[in-house]
């Protein structure tokens, strides 16, 4: 397949690859910036990372081999691009073992809506293709990043996994663990991790994520560590001694620590991992930038109540509406920019639904109000679940989920 192959190797691609000149929109692992009121161009983004856009040809391909539409997320291009899709979905055809990794750097108490993308899609891909998931935990790069406390850290990856259990992983099936904790229980880690920064130079780092010479060393020893758990025998006690493919959901902008990653796996004799990108979720201000935890009037929180999530979007979501009912009725809104309506595109599964809001809003039979009211609508039984199921992750259960043990093949 024509994906098999990256187009540019990690260091070829460099900074060059993280910004898009032409309308000086920047994404890297820890920034996201647009100048544009659409967000990010992600066909851009695509050519410039060397990836594959998921189009209709390998949807078609991947609903034959799971014999079902594929998730809403997919269909409405939310995840977009992707790396050696094609190789999962035969290892799938074949009956071929393959796991998830996928991942969370813990910076907050608690996770927001934009936070649950790739989990939702996971745990979709988990019950669909029925396969172990393992999710890592970076409370390491936060401290480095965030100057957070070793123990502050630690505790927020502990919440923040309840807050990834009360999405529905199957505990049978999935195993979550915090770098901070895990490295020191695991040789198998240290050792891939040793493997991993022994063929990459500092130079090529430097390159591949912008440190710089102020920048402190556990920074440019830290894509080892994300890199590791693409390994299958990073986790024996889980895969033994296979070299198993593995198969990322994650978003766009993590796509260079496995770029890195796979130019490593064949010169330590692994599999390349696969990957599926997302795109960003916008921020309740508009698409410019992505939802952020660190501004809590950016994003609506899996702890907020109905009436903070009623405020938070009626005051803060940004409108592609006109600026009279007379001017909207006669112009209509623009669903491109129109924060509320990119909500429901993430939350209202219902494709029909969606679509007779994108017309009438664009027809201007309905108003900017109308459209934020339908997104709290949806919005407000999805937190309030998430909060239900958020309760019954106590610690017992998280302890359950983070032991170190065999995870269920069927």
């Amino acid at each position: 397949m024509g994906d098999s192959v990256d187009n540019n190797t990690a260091a070829e691609t460099a900074i060059d690859a993280l910004k898009l000149e032409e309308k000086d929109d920047f994404v890297d692992p820890w920034n996201v910036e647009s100048q544009s009121d659409t967000g990010i161009d992600y066909d851009k983004l695509i050519h410039r990372f060397g990836s594959t856009k998921l189009d209709d040809a390998i949807i078609q391909r991947f609903e034959q081999v799971i014999g079902k539409p594929v998730h809403h997320f997919i269909r409405r291009g939310i995840f977009f691009s992707h790396r050696d899709l094609h190789t999962i979905l035969r290892l799938k055809e074949e009956g071929k073992p393959f796991y998830l990794y996928t991942g969370r750097g813990p910076s907050s108490g608690s996770l927001h809506l934009g936070h649950l993308i790739p989990f939702l899609l996971t745990k979709w891909l988990q019950e669909t293709l029925n396969v172990p998931l393992v999710i890592q935990l970076t409370d390491d790069e936060k401290t480095l990043w965030k100057d957070l406390k070793i123990e502050e850290a630690m505790k927020l990856a502990r919440e923040n996994a309840k807050d990834i259990i009360a999405v529905g992983f199957d505990v049978n099936k999935t195993f979550i663990f915090s770098d901070l904790d895990f490295v020191g229980k695991c040789p198998a880690f240290y050792q891939n991790m040793i493997r991993i920064q022994k063929c990459v130079t500092f130079n090529q780092v430097k390159g591949i994520f912008g440190f710089g010479d102020s920048d402190p060393i556990g920074k440019i020893a830290f894509p080892a560590v994300q890199a590791a758990p693409a390994f299958s025998s990073t986790f024996p006690f889980i895969f033994g001694d296979k070299k198993m493919h593995c198969l990322i959901p994650c978003a766009i902008d993590q796509d260079p620590y496995f770029r890195m990653t796979r130019d490593v796996a064949p010169r330590l004799g692994f599999p390349k991992p696969a990957l599926i990108h997302s795109t960003f979720f916008p921020a309740l201000q508009g698409a410019k930038t992505k939802m952020s935890a660190s501004d809590n009037n950016s994003a609506v929180f899996l702890t907020d109540t109905p009436k903070q999530i009623k405020t938070k979007i009626n005051k803060h979501a940004f409108s592609g509406g006109q600026q009279t009912v007379e001017e909207h009725r006669a112009k209509g809104g623009n669903t491109n920019v129109d924060v509320s309506f990119q909500l429901l595109q993430f939350f209202l599964p219902d494709d029909d639904e969606l679509e007779r809001i994108r017309v009438a809003y664009t027809k201007g039979e309905m108003l900017s109000g109308e459209l934020k009211a339908k997104a709290i609508e949806t919005l407000q039984p999805i937190v309030a679940e998430h909060q239900a199921n958020r309760k019954l992750a106590t610690d017992d259960v998280l302890d359950q989920f983070m032991a170190l043990r065999q995870l269920k093949f069927d």
